[in-house]
C-alpha cells in the first residue's frame, strides 16, 4: 500500500482549560476525498488549523507522504503542498481575482511578471479543473460561488496536492454546491487529496470515500462511506439518536399577522430587487421563501425588519408599518412585535468583539429588565444571558466570552435566544441553520416549531430546499424579485421548487435543475451566480 498523504499521530491542543483536540490520530490516503464531521465545537477546524500551521499542537506529530514534517506556519504548510479554503474566505474584496491569486506568492519586487505568469497559469488551471472565472473581476463584484473558486485556484496556483475545505457549502446554493463537488471529483481524478469538513450528511454520503467522526475534541470513528449511513453518522457525531426530519404536527393557522401588498425595493445602485411582492403570514404557521441567493429575499427580510426602505403596503396585525419614514427602523419594528434573525449572523446579528451578554442586549438596550435608572443593569443582563445560554444549550456556557470565540452554530443559538425569547408576534428568520451542525439543526428547528405552535407567525428564508420542505407549512418561491407561486410541502418536491427558483414555470420533463438554476440566474444577476 502507498503511504498516507497525511498522517496525524497523537495531536492534542488546549486553549486554556478547553481541550479542543485530545490525542487525535488520522490517516488520509492519497487521491481520495476524506470527510471529517462533527458538531460545532467538536475540534474539526482546530485540527485542520494545526495541519495548516495556524496553530501549533501541544503535542503530536505530522507526516506528509510518510515523512515527518514541522508546520510552524501557513508558509510551511504551503511549501509542504497543503492548501486550505476557509469557511469565511480570505480574499481582499477590492482586489481583482488575479491580484488575490498572486497575493503572497509574488516572484519578486516587480508585480508585472508575477501577474502575467499567474494569468497564464490560471487559464490552464481553469481549463483543466472547470474553474472558470474572470481574472480581472473584482472580488466584491462576484458571487460567493465564484469567490470559492478563487480560493481553490489560489491553492492550486501554489501547487497544493492536498486541499482542505472547511464547510465549503455553508454559503452556497444547492446548484453551486453541486458544481463544487463536480470540481472536487475532477481534482481527485487528477490525483489530488481532499479533506472535506462539513456537517451535511448528504454531502458526506455523496462526495467522500472515507469519513472520520469527531466529538468533543476526540476522534470517535473512521469508516468507509459506503459502509455507513446518515443515521449512524449522526449518532456518532452527537452521541445519541438524531431525527433527520422535522417532527411537527399540522399547522393550525389563525388570523393574518403579516400582510404584504405590492412591495417594491430599489437598492443603492437603482436596481429594483423586490418587484411587487404580495404575501400573507398567519398566526401559527411557517411561510417558507425558497429561492437562489440574490433574487430579492434578503431585501424582503431587510424591509420587513426595518433595515431598508421600500414602497407598497405592509401591515402587522392590521396596522400599517412605516416603510420610508422615521419609524421605519429596526428598533420601531421590535417595539411593534417583530423579531429578526438576519441571514448573516456575523455581520448583522452579532458584534463579534462584544461578549455574549452584551450581544443579548443588542437591539434591546431599552428593555426595562436591563435598566437601572439611566444606566444599564449589567448584573440583570448577565443573569438573563445565563438563562438563555442554558435553555439554548450554548457551548461553552460562558457569557463572558466574546461572540467570535463561539462556533458558528453556537453564535446562531445566541441570536435565536435573543429574538425568540422576546415572544414576538412575527419572527423573521433568514438561513437559520447556515453553517450549523446536525445536532444544532435539530435543536433550532424544534425552537422554531415551538414558536409556531405558540401561535406566532414565522417568515422563513432559506436556500436549503430540504429545510424549506420539512419546516414550512406553505412555500412561496421567489425569482428575480418576483413570487413565482405558492406550494404546499406535501404537494411538491425539490425538482419542482428548483425549476421555479430558476424562473421556469413550464419546464420540459427531465430538465436538469442545477443547470436551469445556474443558466437563468446568470441572466438575472451575475453577483448571485
Amino acid at each position: 500500500m502507498s503511504e498516507p498523504a497525511i498522517e496525524l499521530q497523537g495531536i492534542s491542543k488546549a486553549f486554556g482549560p478547553v481541550q479542543a483536540n485530545k490525542d487525535i490520530s488520522i490517516r488520509v490516503m492519497p487521491g481520495t476525498i476524506h470527510g471529517i464531521i462533527g458538531e460545532n465545537g467538536a475540534g474539526k477546524s482546530t485540527l485542520m488549523s494545526i495541519l495548516y500551521g495556524f496553530y501549533k499542537a501541544d503535542k503530536g506529530e505530522i507526516f506528509i507522504s510518510g515523512k515527518k514534517v514541522a508546520i510552524p506556519d501557513s508558509q510551511a504548510a504551503i511549501a509542504a503542498g497543503i492548501g486550505m479554503v476557509f469557511q469565511h474566505f480570505k480574499l481582499v474584496e477590492n482586489f481583482t481575482v488575479l491580484e488575490n491569486v498572486v497575493l503572497g506568492a509574488e516572484d519578486g519586487a516587480l508585480l508585472g511578471p508575477s501577474l502575467a505568469k499567474a494569468r497564464r497559469e490560471l487559464t490552464e488551471l481553469a481549463a483543466e479543473y472547470e474553474l472558470n472565472v474572470d481574472p480581472d473581476a473584482l472580488i466584491e463584484e462576484i458571487g460567493v460561488g465564484m469567490q470559492q473558486r478563487v480560493e481553490i485556484l489560489k491553492a492550486l496556483y501554489r501547487q497544493a496536492d492536498i486541499l482542505i475545505l472547511d464547510e465549503p457549502t455553508g454559503v452556497l446554493t444547492p446548484a453551486e454546491a453541486d458544481q463544487l463537488f463536480r470540481i472536487l471529483h475532477r481534482l481527485k481524478d487528477e490525483g489530488k487529496t481532499i479533506i472535506l469538513i462539513t456537517h451535511k450528511l448528504r454531502e458526506i454520503m455523496e462526495a467522500t470515500d472515507t469519513v472520520s467522526v469527531m466529538r468533543r475534541g476526540e476522534m470517535t470513528a473512521t469508516v468507509k462511506t459506503s459502509e455507513t449511513s446518515p443515521e449512524q453518522l449522526a449518532e456518532l457525531m452527537v452521541g445519541r439518536k438524531v431525527l433527520l426530519r422535522v417532527d411537527k404536527t399540522p399547522a393550525q393557522p389563525g388570523a393574518a399577522v403579516l400582510e404584504v401588498d405590492n412591495l417594491r425595493v430599489v437598492d443603492g445602485a437603482g436596481v429594483e430587487r423586490v418587484k411587487g411582492v404580495s404575501l400573507q403570514v398567519r398566526a401559527g404557521e411557517i411561510l417558507g421563501i425558497a429561492g437562489v441567493a440574490g433574487n430579492g429575499q434578503s431585501e424582503l427580510l431587510e424591509v420587513l425588519g426595518g433595515m431598508r426602505h421600500g414602497t407598497g403596503s405592509v401591515r402587522l396585525n392590521g396596522n400599517e408599518l412605516d416603510l420610508t419614514g422615521t419609524k421605519s427602523d429596526a428598533r420601531s419594528r421590535r417595539h411593534r412585535g417583530i423579531a429578526h434573525v438576519p441571514e448573516d449572523r456575523q455581520r448583522e446579528g452579532l458584534i463579534m468583539d462584544f461578549r455574549a451578554w452584551e450581544n443579548v442586549a443588542f437591539g434591546y438596550e431599552d428593555d426595562p429588565l436591563y435598566s437601572r435608572g439611566m444606566l444599564m443593569d449589567h448584573d440583570a443582563l448577565r443573569e438573563d444571558t445565563a438563562g438563555k445560554i442554558e435553555r439554548f444549550d450554548v457551548r461553552p456556557p460562558n457569557a463572558e466570552l466574546p461572540a467570535k470565540s463561539f462556533s458558528g452554530g453556537n453564535q446562531q443559538k445566541i441570536v435565536l435566544a435573543r429574538e425568540i425569547e422576546r415572544n414576538p408576534d412575527l419572527l423573521l428568520v433568514g438561513q437559520p441553520t447556515r453553517g450549523v451542525d446536525i445536532g444544532a439543526i435539530e435543536f433550532i428547528h424544534q425552537r422554531i416549531v415551538e414558536l409556531r405552535d405558540a401561535g406566532k407567525a414565522i417568515l422563513l428564508v432559506s436556500v436549503e430546499l430540504e429545510e424549506i420542505l420539512s419546516l414550512s407549512d406553505r412555500i412561496a418561491v421567489i425569482f428575480d424579485g418576483k413570487l413565482m407561486g405558492e406550494r404546499l410541502p406535501e404537494e411538491t418536491d425539490e425538482k419542482e421548487l428548483g425549476l421555479l427558483m430558476a424562473g421556469m414555470t413550464n419546464a420540459p420533463e427531465g430538465t436538469p435543475v442545477a443547470e436551469a438554476v445556474a443558466e437563468n440566474l446568470a441572466r438575472v444577476d451575475g453577483k448571485a451566480t
